[in-house]
């Protein structure tokens, strides 16, 4: 065995057993999809205001807020995009009530001050920290801090304001009516009002996020249930199953020797795939699966081309060896500009598509990768090991 043959053996070893680690264990590894696991999809679209204007710089604040909005909750594996120039896409997987999700990540949170007139004496533009706490009789509270100029401003207000209410307004709603007793001086402050423990955590996530610079209006709300999230990964997972059984058979019987390397090469291409995508820690999507059984054909597709060159090259009475290397001499152009084509196509949906497009896109590119490096080097080898030890037309 030339040291060539050698450094591919050792490639398909390590490439297998990297698979088999980034894949263990696959269910930690790979994260479902909204179509698979269920969850919330909501659509919001940012509000012109004569205060407030909507342009690509609100739009793109708004995005970021939204987005740490959705971190602080804690949501796996989110979708969060612009639709369009004023609108905005979100996925919360696992997030099976849609109003909940849209007062947190939809809500302006715009926090004010306000004098007994009515009159707003700060705001929490200045905020630095906001968090969930109790206070001495276990009731929920928020409490918040500024920074310097947040403080300096907190404490003109609260001077100008002792004995008198301070009134603590959310989008102005008021949620606390407080009476300054003494002027805080030190930028610290307590926001108490009817709160649940779950309601003063959201509250503070608002305040930590920090207010949307325009309104949001919801266009679309609505909830996708787990139960069709099920059927779709059962389905999908059987028609997967159905169509690799039925390749692998069909290989067996009209290639015989030749196909069951071919079975061995998509069995391995698929191992590669899902450690891939576990390596990746890839979100597996309804049209992912598509995706996935849509290369099982493609991979066997081109070990077909190859073993169809070499037969071709048999009969032209040539040593098996010499016609291994001018069947994949002649396959590999095929191959290549077959697959790189595809490629092509599948870059370009993952950058203009999106959500459960861009899944189905990375799927795709995977496998494509993945289904050339077993039919160029795999199958080769094999054919290789195989030739020097039987006849050559065993496997015809």
């Amino acid at each position: 065995m030339n040291s060539v043959r050698i450094l591919k053996v050792i490639s398909i070893l390590v490439a297998i057993l990297i698979a088999l680690i980034l894949s263990f264990p696959l269910g930690e590894k790979i994260k479902l999809g909204l179509d698979l696991k269920g969850g919330s999809h909501i659509i919001l679209e940012c509000i012109d205001s004569p205060n407030a204007p909507v342009d690509n710089d609100a739009v793109n604040r708004v995005l970021e807020i939204i987005r740490n909005r959705v971190d602080q909750l804690g949501v796996s594996e989110p979708l969060i995009q612009r639709d369009g120039s004023k609108r905005i896409l979100v996925q919360l997987p696992g997030i099976e009530d849609p109003e909940l999700a849209v007062q947190i990540i939809g809500q302006t949170a715009l926090l004010e001050f306000k004098n007994s007139q009515g009159e707003t004496e700060l705001t929490g533009a200045h905020l630095t920290s906001a968090k969930a706490s109790f206070d001495q009789f276990g009731r929920p509270i928020v409490l918040i801090e500024f920074d310097s100029e947040g403080a300096k401003e907190f404490a003109q207000a609260t001077t100008a304001n002792v004995g008198n209410i301070l009134a603590i307004t959310l989008d102005g709603k008021e949620i606390s009516s407080p009476v300054v007793q003494e002027p805080i001086l030190s930028g610290k402050a307590q926001i108490t009002g009817n709160f649940t423990v779950d309601s003063a955590k959201h509250l503070a996530l608002l305040l930590r996020s920090g207010a949307l610079p325009v309104k949001v209006e919801v266009l679309e709300n609505r909830s996708v249930g787990p139960t069709l999230g099920k059927d779709s990964i059962s389905k999908g997972i059987k028609a997967g199953v159905l169509g690799l059984i039925l390749i692998l058979i069909f290989m067996l019987i009209y290639y015989k020797g030749f196909g069951l390397i071919a079975d061995f090469a998509l069995l391995m291409c698929m191992l590669l795939i899902i450690g891939a995508l576990a390596g990746l820690k890839a979100t597996l999507t309804l049209p992912g699966i598509a995706g996935i059984i849509l290369t099982i054909g493609m991979a066997v597709d081109a070990n077909i081309i190859i073993f169809e060159r070499i037969k071709e090259e048999l009969r032209l009475e040539k040593t098996f060896r010499a016609s291994i290397d001018a069947g994949f001499s002649k396959a590999f152009r095929a191959i290549f500009d077959a697959n790189v084509t595809t490629l092509i196509a599948a870059v370009a949906l993952f950058y203009f598509g999106t959500g459960a497009i861009k899944g189905f896109a990375v799927t795709l590119s995977i496998g494509i990768l993945a289904s050339m490096f077993t039919a160029i080097v795999v199958t080769k080898v094999i054919l290789e090991l195989v030739g020097k030890k039987f006849n050559p037309k065993v496997l015809i």
